[in-house]
Parts: C-alpha cells; sequence; structure tokens
C-alpha cells in the first residue's frame, strides 16, 4: 500500500469581521476564542487574514507564537482594517510590502468610486529551495474598482517577482464569474517570460464563502484562493467551522494545500 505524498505547503485565507462592529451575540468578545480552537484546529503554513483591527491582529498573534507576520501598519488609526500574513517556519522573509488600490498605490488613498481605502499585502518568501510569492487583499465593492484593483496587484506582482510561484489571497466582494475574475485568469501577456493565468483552487458549483452569522452554504463565493506558476493545488475546502453556533467570523475560512511541481 502507497501513502499519498505530504502537501509541500498549506494556506487559509479569512475574513475576521472588523472587530469594533457592534454584532450583539456575534461581536468579537464571544467569536476571539472560536477563532484560537479554529487555528488549533487547522494550522496551515501561511494564514491570511483580511478586515483585521490591531487588537484582532495582536490576539492572533499569541495564538500563533511560531510564526512571523506581515501586514500591520504602525501606528494605525482606531478604525484602520489590515491585510495580514501570518508565515511558520522555517519559511524565510525575503521581502514584503503593502500598497493602496488607488492612483497612488504608494500612499494612502483610494479610487474615488471606492466606499474604503482598499489594500493589498505581499510578501516574497524562500521555502527550502524554492521561492513564492504570498498575497492577500480586500476588494470594494464597485466593479469598475475591482477590476481596476486587480489590474494593480498584477502590475505589483509583475514588477516584484515575473518568474516564481505566486499564491494570492482574500476577500475579493464578488463571485468567480465576475470581471474581476477573469482580470486574475485571462491568459497573460506572452511576452513575458512568467505568463500562466491565476487559477482558482475553489471549482464549479462554487461554495459559499460567506454566511452573515447565519450558516448554511448558500452564500456568494467571494473569498478566493488564487494560484499560478509551478505549484499544484490539492484538497482544496472551505471549512464551515463553528463552537455551539458561534462562528470565528460572518465568512467560512478556505483551505488549499499545494505541490511543488519538479
Amino acid at each position: 500500500m502507497t501513502t499519498a505524498p505530504r502537501p509541500s505547503m498549506s494556506i487559509l485565507t479569512l475574513n475576521l469581521r472588523f472587530g469594533l462592529a457592534a454584532d450583539g451575540p456575534h461581536s468579537w468578545i464571544y467569536r476571539r476564542s472560536v477563532l484560537r480552537q479554529l487555528l488549533e484546529t487547522h494550522a496551515c503554513d501561511v494564514m491570511t487574514f483580511q478586515e483585521a483591527n490591531d487588537f484582532q491582529i495582536d490576539f492572533i498573534a499569541k495564538c500563533l507564537p511560531d510564526y512571523g507576520m506581515i501586514g500591520k501598519r504602525h501606528p494605525a488609526p482606531r478604525f484602520w482594517q489590515n491585510n495580514v500574513i501570518f508565515y511558520r517556519a522555517p519559511w524565510k522573509l525575503n521581502t514584503w510590502e503593502h500598497f493602496y488600490l488607488s492612483p497612488t498605490p504608494d500612499i494612502p488613498s483610494r479610487f474615488q468610486a471606492s466606499r474604503w481605502p482598499r489594500q493589498c499585502t505581499l510578501g516574497r518568501f524562500t521555502v527550502g529551495p524554492h521561492e513564492l510569492v504570498c498575497g492577500t487583499t480586500h476588494l470594494d465593492f464597485e466593479e469598475t474598482v475591482q477590476v481596476a484593483s486587480a489590474e494593480i496587484i498584477l502590475n505589483r506582482i509583475r514588477r516584484i517577482v515575473p518568474d516564481r510561484p505566486v499564491v494570492l489571497t482574500g476577500d475579493f466582494n464578488c463571485e468567480p464569474t465576475s470581471a474581476c475574475h477573469a482580470v486574475f485568469t485571462r491568459p497573460q501577456d506572452t511576452s513575458e517570460r512568467y505568463h500562466t493565468s491565476f487559477r482558482n483552487v475553489l471549482k464549479p458549483p462554487y461554495p459559499g464563502t460567506f454566511h452573515g452569522f447565519q450558516g448554511g452554504h448558500d452564500g456568494s463565493c467571494i473569498d478566493w484562493i488564487l494560484y499560478r506558476g509551478s505549484i499544484t493545488a490539492h484538497g482544496a475546502r472551505v471549512l464551515p467551522f463553528q463552537v455551539a453556533s458561534c462562528y470565528p467570523s460572518d465568512h467560512y475560512p478556505v483551505v488549499a494545500d499545494f505541490f511543488w511541481e519538479t
């Protein structure tokens, strides 16, 4: 009997839900212990979070003492929402950057049609003999803004590392049938050295990832893990994690395992 090979790495993404929101029985003070249990039960090599307040990030850092972290802004306004990446040793961080999804990505700003100043965090890592770019983002609601934001992210990735595998996670606030998803998954410029399209680890019929603290599987599939390059996704799943009818967020986590291609 042969044993299936162990995945090279595992990645989880979750929109945490704004920790200052007045959510009654679903407020952060009640959810944080459930999040701790989620992290203990489904610890991955890389875990990315969106819509995170500073105190939520500090809580996660205490839950994950063996992880490094990028994406937290210092100092930050009280209502600031971060997109953060926690990564487990022996992952080595080479470089990272944080930018805004706007006409001026390097200064705090937003598109005029964007409800909030949206952002992206990208890190370039060494994992054994391999290199990988991992990013996380949270897009706005307007379709034209989503499409423009996708182009900004692709341009940044192209500038940082045109020839390495990339995993991009986040809350994209749109379905895989959207124009934004089409931007990421279209064939890239073949004049580039590295021009593979992004693929979504989730496949049709796409499972719901947003549930609004109601549970169930009929919600929108707006949380994705996209990947491209010399890696293969395996075992992608949406985790309907709860403890005594309490959820860690109004979104479900999405998890995927990956293998390096030889």
